[in-house]
């Protein structure tokens, strides 16, 4: 197998498709009291169904007599008519006849107690419209087995012919045996088909392959025993065979003998069991190497089990010695399989392999896929026995990968491995985070064949998502509502959920996590509110890194410190600030978390991924010959961090990679591109449990990432001497970060990636959405992957606005941008805080936070909106790009300005967390450049206004009449009007 996408699903959903719902039972009252003892037959039913794991219990209409029971048929829907020997008003043959004449589709079954003169009397009597008789022994479980044998016999032409189910062929004419046999083997299928749900990774995939249980089909003589045998043999587990019936209409003594013996002569390793009452059988049995069952054993049952289990594939697999037959080894799941196959002896194997039987095995536990994979295997195939075990290997690693594909799988302590892609702990909502994430690892099930590239894998991280009633669990039990609530500082609030405990259970999940995975953990929020369609809250919870590199029980502790330390910024103080913008209530958010495997690799003490990034599928600032409808792509070196803090990176659209603005020149080049890249310090003593979740990650200059190796795919070099940059780095000169190699010469299909995925998952959630991403260029001897991290929709505003932006003349105007997002009219504002062009200095603008947020609070608490202006981009984490402010910061503006001065322009800030959330919360944002086009802004008029507040670098000014505010996002305009005109 090359992939996991190689392997055709199994549409278990389309098995078992014809039912009985609805059983009608004729019988007297004492029948029916035989039948119920002391409860009610449906009850019965519905606890046999549930004590075998099984859905859908039909539901049962009893009547006593021959009048009401062709009232019920001809006034109801009918799947199954149960009639008892005693039915008051006509003989039960006949009515049966009457039944079958107007509805020949209606199985009809004669239930009866078992005794000598009742076999005479059936013997007597005309039962061609009876399908069955069966004897009743005192035990509920016969009427399931009736069920269940015409329900099989309903639906084994299509499941066993187009699904692959698998079937067990019955041949006995006894009513009394086959009515002891049957209930009996279905037990045994019932409880094998529940240890072969452990291989589903959720209840609905247990639910789904529990319908792949083998079929029991019964044939009551040579013909149907033939034909069913002829039809069905490629699928066939095994048989069971009377060894005296009818053959030609005539009683014989051999019919057992000559079927097996045909079976035999097909396939010699077939297992088939002869029954009978005369021992002397035994003998030809042993003859023809079939097994043998005497019906007047005391252990009867007891052995047809025992057949069951080891011949026909139920219970373990038990590798034997094929000379001493003792057992050399055992496995219960394809996961056990998988892990001895290197350690069982290689007699053993090769012994089981050319029987089928493991090939069986794996059929009777409903794995058709890798089944046929391997019982068309000879081991001449390959130049040796370890050749084919490899290649069953990495077939079941494969299968597996390809099975959690598209699957939130149950954390299973016991099955859980590496092959586990995508698994939850809890019964709650995994929020929105991981629901996207969810909704990404369906989409690459799905869309395989779309999305693969010879040269690049894509996958998701391998993750486990804590789902929101461990939150729940753990805030109750530990009573922090109350402090969570209160006005305590994010301080004092984390320090009181980091000394309470996680649910006892929790650490047990958390254990099993970390001794799979080898990479740093990411814990990163997964609230309920996060991500959704309206209000993506992107950013606004924390994001914290493990390195994973001590002893099991450290690394739980830090996990877990980083788990309460993500619970407790759900009651920070900006996200409260942030319910209160969006109307929110915060009693009502709740807390998943995403642990996730950090994607990259370890260079001495750090660790860090080759690129990161964000894409959008929607561009507000596009650039000719790009379009908005074309998308936007940011990428970095290192960690994401770079990119939603608002860093320097590299934008490019997906559909023009060779026309990033930041390369059209040699001084762009130098001036624009990345010199800092962020990576997750290893050592394990810089984690502590912090409000900054940064605080083990180490910024780092771009030359770091040259001796580490990570820009030979990145990178190119400035050539002083002869003022030229050079891609790749290895020449001289100062080395840069172009992304050359992939978007100028093709090295990776990044941009044709991008694309196809920008696609996808517009078209998926049917508006505009971004995503986060990341590439590992440096795994040894494999393929770089491409690993996607989340995905979130854009929120797209679509106000009318009445006059035409383009139309005003921007001279006349307060503020003229043809850079700007948002659409609509904002008419009630009359504050404005700008930051003053006059003396200004970047070094200084790590010094306006704190006054923007005093100015922020006041104009708040009167509930007051405002227009913020300043040079660069607001909420860049670096200080020198814009002012670094948090949201929650600035929490109160309703139209955001990023301004240029002379020596100091930054692109706009599209791919940050705090654009996704201005542009989520319809809060204006626009750029002004000006010194290009026809861009305006008279800071004038406003440092010639009386100020409410103003100081050496921060003017607030109020106006007596609003201005006005018209934004077209669509054109890319926008104007704030000039009071004064």
């Amino acid at each position: 197998m090359d992939s996991a996408s190689s392997f055709t699903d199994t549409q278990f959903n389309k098995l078992m498709q014809k039912r009985i719902q609805s059983v009608l039972l004729i019988s007297s009252s004492y029948d029916a009291f035989l039948l119920e003892e002391d409860g009610r037959i449906e009850e019965q039913i519905f606890n046999e169904y549930v004590s075998l794991n099984l859905r859908y219990p039909p539901r049962f209409i009893q009547v006593t007599n021959a009048e009401d029971a062709l009232r019920i048929v001809q006034n109801e829907p009918i799947d199954l008519i149960i009639s008892m020997l005693s039915v008051g008003g006509m003989n039960p043959f006949c009515l049966a006849k009457q039944i079958k004449n107007d509805y020949p589709d209606i199985p009809i079954v004669v239930l009866t107690p078992f005794s000598r003169e009742v076999s005479i009397k059936l013997s007597q009597e005309d039962t061609s419209a009876i399908d069955y008789v069966f004897c009743w022994l005192g035990n509920a479980d016969i009427l399931v087995a009736i069920i269940k044998l015409i329900e099989d016999e309903m639906n084994a032409a299509h499941d066993i012919l187009t699904v692959g189910v698998q079937c067990i062929l019955l041949v006995e004419d006894s009513i009394r045996y086959y009515s002891s046999y049957l209930p009996i083997i279905y037990r045994i299928v019932f409880n094998q088909s529940k240890k072969f749900m452990s291989e589903a990774l959720n209840e609905h995939q247990k639910m789904m392959r529990m319908r792949g249980r083998p079929k029991i089909l019964l044939a009551r003589n040579y013909t149907e025993a033939v034909h069913l045998y002829k039809k069905y043999r490629a699928n066939l587990l095994g048989v069971i065979s009377d060894v005296t019936f009818t053959k030609n209409n005539e009683k014989y003594n051999h019919a057992g003998i000559e079927l097996a013996e045909m079976v035999k002569k097909d396939d010699p390793y077939m297992p088939f069991l002869l029954q009978s009452s005369d021992i002397s059988v035994a003998e030809v049995a042993k003859s023809i190497r079939v097994g043998f069952l005497h019906k007047y054993s005391k252990s009867l049952l007891q052995e047809l089990k025992q057949f069951l289990k080891i011949y026909l594939a139920f219970g373990d697999f038990i590798f034997t010695d094929p000379v001493t037959q003792c057992e050399v080894g055992r496995v219960s799941n394809l996961k056990q399989l998988q892990e001895q196959l290197f350690v069982l002896p290689d007699d053993s194997l090769r012994y089981h392999f050319q029987r089928d039987h493991v090939s069986k095995w794996l059929k009777a536990r409903a794995l058709f896929a890798i089944s046929d994979v391997i019982k068309s295997l000879s081991v001449d195939d390959f130049e040796s026995l370890e050749a084919t075990k490899q290649f069953i290997y990495d077939t079941i690693v494969n299968f597996r990968i390809s099975k959690n594909r598209g699957v939130i799988a149950t954390f299973d302590i016991k099955n859980y491995d590496r092959l586990v892609k995508f698994a939850r702990i809890g019964e709650g909502s995994i929020g929105g985070k991981a629901r996207g994430l969810a909704f990404l690892n369906t989409v690459l099930s799905k869309k395989a064949d779309y999305l693969y590239f010879d040269n690049l894998d894509i996958t998701i991280p391998r993750t486990v998502v804590i789902a929101t009633d461990v939150f729940e669990q753990f805030m109750e039990s530990n009573n922090l509502y109350q402090i969570a609530l209160s006005d305590k500082s994010d301080e004092e609030i984390l320090d009181c959920f980091v000394q309470s405990k996680l649910p006892p259970k929790a650490h047990l999940y958390l254990r099993k996590f970390i001794s799979v995975i080898d990479n740093p953990i990411a814990i990163r929020s997964s609230s309920v509110l996060e991500d959704s369609h309206y209000q993506p809250f992107a950013g606004i919870y924390s994001t914290y890194m493990v390195s994973n590199t001590d002893e099991v029980e450290v690394v739980l502790k830090q996990i877990s410190d980083a788990i309460k330390c993500v619970y407790a910024s759900v009651y920070f103080k900006s996200s409260k600030a942030y319910m209160r913008a969006t109307m929110n209530i915060i009693d009502e958010e709740k807390m998943g978390i995403v642990l996730q495997e950090v994607v990259g690799q370890q260079h001495n003490n750090r660790f860090y991924p080759t690129i990161s990034g964000v894409a959008r599928s929607i561009n507000f600032y596009p650039i000719a010959p790009e379009k908005t409808e074309d998308g936007i792509v940011n990428v970095a070196l290192g960690l994401g961090k770079q990119i939603v803090e608002g860093g320097t990176s590299l934008r490019f659209s997906p559909k023009y990679p060779k026309k990033a603005l930041q390369l059209s020149s040699t001084e762009f080049t130098i001036k624009d591109t990345q010199k800092e890249f962020f990576a997750l310090d290893m050592d394990n003593t810089t984690f502590k449990p912090s409000v900054n979740d940064g605080i083990n990650l180490q910024r780092l200059s771009i030359r770091t990432a040259l001796k580490d190796g990570s820009l030979k795919w990145l990178g190119s070099v400035f050539d002083h001497q002869n003022n030229i940059i050079r891609d790749g780095v290895g020449r001289e000169g100062i080395p840069l970060v172009t992304f050359a190699n992939i978007l100028k010469h093709d090295a990776l299909p990044l941009a044709s990636m991008l694309q196809r995925l920008l696609e996808l998952g517009q078209d998926k959630m049917n508006q505009p959405v971004e995503i986060e991403f990341a590439v590992d260029l440096q795994i040894p001897n494999a393929k770089p992957i491409f690993y996607l991290l989340q995905i979130r929709p854009i929120v797209e505003l679509e106000e009318a606005i009445g006059e035409e932006v383009e139309s005003l003349d921007p001279a006349k105007q307060l503020i003229y941008s043809t850079s700007a997002l948002g659409n609509g009219v904002i008419n009630d504002i009359c504050d404005v805080v700008f930051v003053k062009t006059n003396g200004f200095s970047a070094a200084n603008m790590i010094n306006m936070v704190p006054v923007i947020e005093k100015i922020n609070s006041t104009l708040l608490e009167k509930d007051t909106n405002y227009i913020l202006i300043g040079p660069g981009r607001w909420g860049s984490q670096d200080p020198w790009l814009g002012v670094p402010v948090k949201w929650a910061q600035i929490s109160g503006a309703r139209l955001i300005v990023e301004t240029a001065m002379d020596g100091f322009s930054v692109d706009p800030s599209q791919g940050t967390h705090f654009f996704q959330n201005l542009t989520s919360l319809r809060v204006g944002y626009l750029t002004v450049n000006r010194f290009a086009g026809s861009d305006y802004y008279n800071e004038s008029l406003l440092l010639q206004q009386p100020a409410v507040y103003e100081d050496e670098w921060i003017k607030h000014v109020r106006f007596s009449k609003p201005l006005l505010v018209k934004i077209n996002g669509k054109k890319g305009l926008a104007s704030v009007s000039n009071p004064l005109f």
